[in-house]
């Protein structure tokens, strides 16, 4: 098969995410205040490219409801919540007090607070307590990578068939493709992938979205 792949310029990037529906004022302001508040943390926060893909999926979709592991600053539920049908609701999983104070802010301007359920604490523990039957439309986890073979395990017998799991970071700065890599988070990530791509309970594609975007499709 052939291997037409385009290098994806700064220059390029701003072209797609101009030739798409643009961030308005609220996420604009949620971007802006991340990274003055949080410098040396706003890389977590994903890019509008992403933010934009999410919400157009989770319409597509028809998400009434939906978890997520991960929230940090709360672009990535904002785009969730934003694209679920009328009274869908999202549940939050994060370990973070500080950040998750400014995506409580940022739900409450865009009137999602009443859709937007936040559980702290580890979530490893915490999904545990979701319905154990299959009613999941849409996952999103974006976590401690050494923990996304417990989420995957925990979520994907709770998405209802035809469901979408979304994982972010799954190509990490191309580091996934070292043989012996030495950070940890790369190895939990390329055990990851290849546990995803094995699973006959879905069905897998990586997308080169940001840092890489694993979407499956329960089947």
């Amino acid at each position: 098969m052939g291997r037409n792949v385009i290098p994806l310029s700064p220059e390029l990037r701003d072209y797609i995410v101009a030739h798409g529906t643009p961030p308005d004022e609220i996420l604009r302001d949620l971007a802006e205040e991340t990274y003055a508040a949080l410098p040396g943390a706003a890389g977590m926060q994903i890019g509008p490219d992403q933010t934009s893909f999410m919400w157009l999926l989770t319409k597509i979709i028809g998400v009434r409801n939906a978890v997520e592991v991960g929230t940090f600053t709360g672009m990535s539920s904002l785009a969730v919540a934003r694209g679920m049908e009328p009274g869908g609701k999202l549940i939050c999983f994060d370990v973070s007090e500080e950040y998750t104070a400014i995506a409580k802010r940022y739900w409450e301007r865009a009137g999602l607070a009443d859709n937007i359920e936040l559980r702290i604490g580890d979530a490893r523990e915490g999904l545990k307590q979701l319905p154990s039957e299959p009613h999941l439309d849409l996952v999103f986890i974006d976590a401690d990578k050494e923990g996304y073979e417990t989420y995957w395990g925990e979520l994907v017998p709770r998405m209802r068939p035809g469901g979408v799991l979304l994982m972010d970071n799954t190509l990490w700065s191309g580091r996934v493709v070292e043989e012996n890599p030495e950070e940890e988070s790369t190895r939990a990530l390329k055990r990851f992938n290849d546990v995803a791509a094995a699973d006959d309970r879905v069905d897998v594609v990586m997308l080169p979205i940001g840092d890489g975007v694993t979407v499956a499709r329960k089947r």
